[in-house]
């Protein structure tokens, strides 16, 4: 798709996490997290959506003028293997081609702080991807954190649902501000032009 014109339909920037703040720090939240810093840039609040378990907020990223796109961004409410449901259903509300559909979410194959950006694929074995897939095929971008793999004999399911580690706490900040750069960079300027700024 050609990111120079703009069809009118937003795009949807989902950030997959669980909600309650017990999970708040989590790193199945990272996406949570870069959803907040968005909404921050936008100067807007999330509020929930009446159409869907969801928290929603409406703006626009890039440079002001023709260049700037109008998003959608979105917090299921669902908790994280439900994600589908609501993306879904916000995706028909907003009338989102699929390939204007993102999900920012965490990513055990990559090393902490790195980024990956790419259209389609597999789940991985992510329970959010896998709910996203069922409900409307695997067709949508993808930003994918890394995380890295739990130490020793550590579950995956306790890796994921624990806080992040107080060294990786001191990057965290810059790593969440990098993944919602590439999410913008993605949105503006397409898909090629982030994974080449993004990438690494």
């Amino acid at each position: 798709m050609d990111v120079t014109t703009d069809s009118g339909a937003p795009w949807l920037i989902a950030g997959l996490g669980n909600p309650g703040p017990e999970y708040a720090g989590n790193r199945h939240n990272v996406g949570f997290m870069v959803a907040d810093l968005l909404a921050e840039r936008m100067g807007g609040r999330f509020k929930r959506h009446g159409k869907a378990q969801a928290q929603v907020v409406e703006g626009r990223v890039g440079p002001p003028g023709p260049g700037s796109r109008r998003v959608v961004l979105v917090k299921p409410m669902s908790y994280m293997n439900l994600s589908g449901g609501p993306v879904t259903a916000l995706r028909d509300f907003y009338k989102v081609p699929a390939e204007r559909v993102v999900a920012v979410h965490d990513e055990l194959d990559i090393d902490f702080g790195v980024l990956r950006l790419k259209l389609g694929g597999g789940d991985n074995g992510h329970n959010g991807l896998k709910s996203m897939t069922k409900a409307m095929g695997p067709d949508y971008h993808r930003v994918r954190c890394g995380i890295g793999r739990p130490p020793g004999r550590m579950q995956v399911a306790d890796f994921v649902l624990k806080d992040f580690s107080s060294v990786e706490r001191k990057e965290l900040d810059w790593f969440v501000d990098r993944a919602a750069d590439a999410v913008e960079c993605l949105v503006s300027e397409g898909l090629e032009r982030a994974q080449s700024a993004y990438n690494s």
